[in-house]
């Protein structure tokens, strides 16, 4: 895996011509956190060395204040929301935020009136609105990037107890140029975390616990993490389950319970998973052999990326009548890759692999 490196700065506060919030109400956003005493001021040019993304956000909840009769009829939904949301209403600033990032609810795609309106919500001390802007300021949308304060709205929004805010701190800490990262505390927010409930902190504790780095070796508290993991959809957690049920790591032996997760891996278009599940249904030593489905797996591993799949399918190709091999060679032509939300979410905001964050560890 190409790992982003992340090196964070101290900045300067920038003038905001958008937004009519006073420098002092903004300044207070980024003061007396434990990110803004720990990360390293380094120059302009590492700040805009590679990154990952973080803006994926969830629609914005539905609309709690209501203007009154006469502005239902002459203002539009947008209007509408933007002037509670100038009342200070934290649910209209909120879905205005989420309406100019990605262009929707009558909305034309405007980042720097997204910033303005997420900068309101994040002023009220909202764990949403911080989390969003914090990632606007991650990413550079609508305002300068500047990851020291991305990762300070970050902080502040774990702490009021938003568990993506946490993730997201998360991997910034963990990655890093060395003497930016902090590996120990990115644990640290993962298990915060992974205790309310996250699927993708619970992946990354779990694949802690199942190294045994960063946090003691422990195969059952391992399977658990994992476990909830795979069943919230994201495929490396329902391969490595689906390893662990296979040698009894922290769960008993299941070689059913394996095939389950892997086919659910499959399905997402993991190669490695195709590959394990290939080998499984081509030996037919624990479970029912599938020489045909065997075939087709190794085929989908071997034109992505598992060149050694190849010899596989070599090898189990003459175990087939000819009507059978073009009938899986066209069952392997046919299929199309059906990866979750979670899963497309993980691959484009942190990588293919984020447990190589914590494999890289040094």
């Amino acid at each position: 895996m190409k790992k982003n490196i992340v090196v964070l700065f101290c900045g300067v506060i920038y003038s905001f011509s958008v937004f009519a919030a006073d420098e002092s109400s903004l300044l207070s956003l980024f003061a007396g956190t434990e990110a803004e005493k720990s990360f390293e001021e380094t120059s302009q040019q590492n700040e805009n060395s590679g990154f990952f993304s973080f803006l994926n956000f969830k629609k914005a909840p539905p609309e709690k204040a209501e203007v009154n009769v006469a502005d239902k009829s002459r203002l539009t939904p947008l209007e509408q929301s933007a002037k509670l949301a100038d009342k200070g209403d934290v649910n209209s600033q909120l879905l205005l935020g989420y309406s100019y990032l990605y262009g929707e609810n009558g909305a034309v795609v405007d980042y720097e009136k997204s910033f303005e309106y997420y900068a309101k919500a994040a002023l009220q001390n909202d764990p949403i609105g911080l989390n969003n802007l914090g990632s606007l300021y991650y990413s550079g949308v609508g305002v300068k990037r500047n990851s020291l304060k991305a990762a300070i709205l970050f902080e502040k929004s774990a702490n009021l107890g938003n568990a993506d805010a946490a993730v997201n701190l998360g991997f910034i800490l963990i990655s890093g140029n060395g003497h930016a990262s902090n590996p120990g505390l990115a644990m640290d927010y993962f298990e915060t975390a992974a205790n309310a409930g996250n699927p993708i902190a619970q992946y990354m504790l779990g694949y802690a616990h199942y190294k045994g780095k960063l946090r003691t070796k422990d195969y059952k508290k391992a399977a658990k993490l994992f476990k909830n993991a795979a069943d919230a959809g994201i495929d490396d957690a329902q391969y490595i389950l689906a390893q662990m049920y296979m040698e009894g790591y922290g769960v008993p032996q299941n070689y059913g319970n394996a095939v389950k997760y892997l086919r659910q891996s499959v399905v997402q278009g993991n190669s490695v998973s195709m590959f394990s599940l290939g080998e499984i249904l081509a030996k037919g030593e624990k479970y029912k052999r599938d020489i045909y489905s065997a075939h087709v797996l190794f085929n989908l591993a071997s034109v992505r990326d598992m060149p050694e799949a190849s010899e596989q399918r070599a090898a189990v190709e003459s175990k087939l009548k000819i009507e059978e091999l073009l009938q899986a060679q066209s069952e392997a032509e046919r299929y199309e890759s059906k990866p979750t939300r979670i899963t497309q979410y993980i691959r484009k905001t942190f990588g293919n692999n984020i447990a190589a964050y914590i494999d890289d560890v040094k």
